[in-house]
């Protein structure tokens, strides 16, 4: 994640270069800037830089020429001492780059016709959400014929069932592959599950495979689809919904859990809660959204966010939350809505929608690209390929060749016949002459053993046909550098960006983490910047039933000590009480927040929603002082790699001596005021 952030910085923020016509053609661009170590840096090598990061209207910050002169100067050196230490002929370094390499070609795989029809397409996907059921019969997309059409058959059986008016569900229960249709029960590693009896839940464009997506689409509500192949098998799929697209919603909640084999007392005491809870709300017109979520949400990882779940789309959310949402408006609270897990209170916050066909395409197109729909358009660009650079090939040649293989391909062990002619040619592509020769080391290196029935012509083909497409590709993607000079300098950039992060990692990131003398000394000369704020050491006491109140009330009494109270419980057998003993600050807790911060106070926050009762006694308190190094670590260590990055810079500004022609950079300023 580090490496891919600082990436995201170095190469997208500060190296991707964008030429700007006016200047292309400039004298001024030819001219020496500036002299890093013994390397030349023109005018537009800075301004091709500077303009990208500059002069686009959503930059978060514009720098001025002499500002981001200073950075460009600092990257370069750092480059520089990359290359000094020999970091590019590191194995690592060459597999990634090659790795980002492959990405960035692939834009120039694409057809932009047959692309743009698939980015229109998923747009109108897009508006749309859809809620629907499937039922799966597995079926491997290499299956024999006979394989393939006993699971057709199969399919069509189910879907015969289905409209003679056999509940889809229970078929789906009864027949699906896809496991999560059926209940399971708990195991030693893994808790129970109920099923979702074939239910999907909500979801739009490209969080199914795309034929699947395709079909549900194409799929009227309330109707059952014809069998829908894709690489899992069959799928019949049955449209509950298709409603305006919520996009990324915000929401917040107040969660009460139940525990999945909860007894139906348990239910309905967490329904009571939920309600009253509810009531609660509603009183105030959920002004009080807030102490509600503090006093009783289960869920305390969003606690702190005043129930803020993190921005979600339909399919990263159960069902039965979708439904609630779409039925309300920004700012409205739902009433309690049951679910697998326990009960939630929904707070809308807002919805995104879709934005408008411009806005949503580059996003889309980026997606399309990656997705298997794209095949589509690399089948268009394969034949271009072949047109640009000339493809002939040799029919009779790979005939002669077919006609010596033998069915020992199909079981992973083919040696080519003795007859058979290596050097004979296959076809050509630009000026490379690609021979049978070659064809059989991909066959030793891609055959395995298959399953019976498949003929040695149709097996031997595809790998033929592979095998041929792979080398027009690889044949284009070698000449992508000198074809296309934006793509070469694009690459460059990445390299020059993975060579950065490793020396950073090296001489700073690593460093800092390694030097405990040195990070141990950064933090005593700078004890003062790492402070606590005032809090106290509290006992915090949860008792969940009421008759449990009396005997912790008469623990404290007694005087039992707060860190004993657990074991002496235990020992008691008095059960539903949870004990907490730490330091909080202000906003930590808010029944701490509501009790005077002196030592030997003790408060009782009796709920008015359940049974419960909250307890806190208030053990010390703290003025502001210094957090130790352990308790800091993370801020004290970000700290001190900024130091030795500072220090290691200065080593390098005298190693790589700096020299700016004033004149020129003067006309540079001039470019930009």
């Amino acid at each position: 994640m580090k490496r891919m952030q600082f990436l995201r910085v170095a190469v997208l923020s500060l190296l991707i270069v964008s030429s700007i016509s006016v200047l292309a053609q400039s004298k001024l661009d030819k001219q020496v800037l500036m002299t890093i170590g013994d390397q030349k840096v023109t005018v537009k090598e800075f301004t091709d830089v500077y303009a990208k990061n500059n002069l686009k209207s959503d930059v978060i910050e514009k720098k001025s020429v002499d500002e981001y002169l200073d950075l460009f100067i600092n990257f370069r050196m750092k480059v520089m001492e990359a290359y000094a230490m020999g970091l590019d002929t590191n194995a690592k370094f060459k597999k990634e780059l090659e790795g980002y390499r492959k990405q960035l070609a692939k834009p120039y795989f694409t057809n932009d016709e047959i692309s743009e029809e698939l980015v229109e397409e998923a747009y109108q996907r897009k508006l749309k959400d859809i809620r629907a059921c499937h039922i799966l019969i597995e079926c491997d997309r290499h299956a024999l014929p006979a394989d393939t059409l006993k699971a057709y058959n199969k399919i069509m059986d189910i879907r015969k069932k289905a409209m003679n008016g056999e509940d889809f569900n229970e078929l789906a229960v009864t027949y699906s592959q896809d496991r999560s249709a059926r209940d399971t029960k708990a195991t030693a590693t893994a808790p129970a599950r109920k099923g979702n009896h074939g239910d999907l839940g909500y979801f739009t464009v490209f969080d199914m495979v795309y034929p699947f997506e395709c079909g549900a689409y194409n799929t009227k509500p309330g109707e059952i689809s014809m069998p829908v192949r894709s690489d899992f098998g069959y799928h019949l799929i049955k449209v509950i919904s298709v409603t305006d697209a919520l996009g990324t919603t915000q929401a917040s909640h107040i969660f009460l859990r139940l525990d999945p084999e909860a007894s139906e007392a348990d239910i309905q005491a967490a329904k009571v809660k939920a309600d009253n809870i509810y009531v609660e709300l509603e009183a105030q017109n959920g002004k009080n959204w807030t102490d509600a979520v503090n006093r009783y949400s289960d869920d305390r990882g969003s606690v702190s966010r005043n129930g803020a779940l993190m921005p979600f789309t339909v399919n990263r959310i159960v069902p039965e939350l979708i439904d609630a949402i779409k039925q309300m408006n920004p700012g409205d609270i739902s009433k309690p809505v049951r679910t697998n897990y326990g009960f939630h209170i929904i707070k809308l916050n807002s919805t995104s929608g879709v934005g408008s066909f411009e806005k949503e395409r580059t996003g889309i197109a980026e997606i399309v690209q990656k997705d298997k729909r794209s095949k589509k358009s690399e089948e268009v660009v394969l034949q271009q390929i072949k047109k640009e650079y000339g493809f002939k090939t040799s029919e009779k040649n790979l005939s002669n060749f077919m006609a010596t293989v033998d069915s020992t391909i199909l079981t992973g062990k083919f040696v080519p016949a003795l007859d058979a002619k290596l050097n004979a040619m296959l076809f050509t592509i630009g000026k490379r002459t690609v021979t049978v020769g070659d064809f059989v080391e991909y066959i030793k290196t891609k055959q395995k053993p298959v399953r019976a029935g498949i003929p040695v012509s149709v097996y031997a083909y595809q790998l033929y046909d592979a095998f041929e497409s792979k080398e027009v590709l690889a044949y284009a993607d070698e000449h992508l550098e000198e074809k296309y000079p934006e793509f070469k300098a694009l690459v460059q950039e990445y390299n020059d960006g993975i060579l950065l992060f490793d020396l950073m990692d090296k001489e700073v990131w690593n460093k800092a983490v390694e030097d405990t003398a040195g990070l141990q000394a950064f933090h005593a000369r700078n004890v003062s910047r790492y402070m606590w704020d005032e809090r106290v050491k509290a006992c915090v006491i949860t008792v969940m039933k009421p008759e449990s109140l009396p005997k912790v009330r008469e623990y404290l009494a007694q005087g039992v000590p707060f860190d004993s109270l657990r074991k002496v419980m235990v020992r008691d057998t008095v059960s539903h009480v949870t004990v907490r003993n730490a330091f909080y600050q202000h906003g930590d807790n808010h029944f701490v927040d509501e009790t005077e911060w002196v030592a030997g106070t003790r408060k009782e926050f009796p709920s008015t929603v359940d049974q419960s009762t909250v307890i806190v006694n208030i053990i010390e308190k703290r003025q502001p002082e210094p957090k130790t190094l352990r308790e800091a670590k993370g801020l004290v260590t970000s700290d001190y790699q900024v130091e030795l990055e500072e220090q290691w810079m200065e080593k390098l500004r005298k190693k790589y001596a700096v020299k700016i022609d004033e004149n020129v950079l003067e006309k540079v300023r001039n470019l930009y005021q």
